[in-house]
């Protein structure tokens, strides 16, 4: 993985985030969902003002990973009660691990899980949790590859329809 590096968003990236965002969700879920309902989820999720809240959130870490100059995947974390479903304090949640269909394949995933692992080490957590699309084995197979099981489901709205996540978790 020569050139690909890892590192800490900040309120200068926001633009970054915002059309890696997009681009990635478009790429992972538009031919799952209709156009409307896609429409709306990026305009609700990945706005200006939405993402730049997150940014700033002291309970919340993104980082991008660069090959060379481009942008091609992101992490974000979160802890305490920017926790998208309480877990407590001594869990981090991975609220989204988003990687560019050109480089999937690549270790990109495992390199942002080693992230993820490496921050809530320095946090003192002991669970690392997120929630995956039921619809997505793809992503399921490989937070199990990991050592991720399955404990509980959520509901997640994409649209107006209202989709289940599993959720999933590693003690480390």
């Amino acid at each position: 993985m020569q050139g690909i590096i890892v590192k800490q968003a900040s309120t200068t990236d926001l633009n970054i985030l915002i059309n890696l965002s997009k681009e990635t969700f478009i790429e992972t879920y538009a031919d799952k969902n209709t156009e409307a309902n896609t429409q709306k989820f990026l305009q609700d999720s990945f706005n200006e003002t939405k993402l730049g809240n997150e940014l700033i959130n002291p309970d919340s870490l993104f980082f991008i990973v660069w090959d060379d100059e481009i942008a091609v995947g992101y992490l974000k974390l979160n802890v305490g009660y920017a926790q998208t479903e309480p877990q407590g304090d001594d869990a981090l949640e991975i609220e989204r691990i988003y990687v560019k269909n050109s480089h999937q394949g690549k270790n990109i995933g495992r390199l942002l899980y080693e992230k993820a692992a490496e921050v809530a080490g320095r946090h003192h957590k002991t669970w690392i949790w997120l929630g995956v699309w039921e619809r997505n084995p793809k992503a399921k197979g490989f937070y199990e590859r990991l050592g991720f099981v399955a404990f509980n489901s959520h509901l997640f709205v994409v649209g107006d329809e209202v989709q289940t996540d599993i959720l999933m978790r590693r003690q480390i």
